[in-house]
């Protein structure tokens, strides 16, 4: 798991609005351009990215592609996030 890439791929709204759409199952691309109303060609960017990274999962019926989350990969990513903590985390002001 490349953590940087996650983070850069999560950092675009758009992103992490797919991802979140994704939560609930596997979503045809043709439903992701209908909620976004965004071009066939800057949906593909979001998706390579979100696939190059390992956050999602790409399967192509037809003309279509479907996605769907990589639970294996966002389950490390959730435990390395959980996993991180501040070394005065009982007493620093601010916190």
């Amino acid at each position: 798991m490349n953590v940087a890439m996650i983070c850069k791929a999560l950092s675009d709204g758009n992103r992490l609005q797919i991802v979140m759409m994704l939560i609930d199952g596997e979503k045809c691309g043709c439903k992701l351009l209908e909620t976004f109303h965004i071009t066939q060609p800057t949906l593909s960017h979001h998706m390579k990215i979100l696939c190059e990274c390992g956050l999602v999962n790409d399967r192509k019926e037809g003309k279509w592609h479907h996605y769907s989350l990589n639970c294996e990969t966002l389950k490390s990513f959730k435990d390395f996030i959980g996993g991180l903590s501040c070394a005065c985390e009982k007493g620093c002001d601010g916190m």
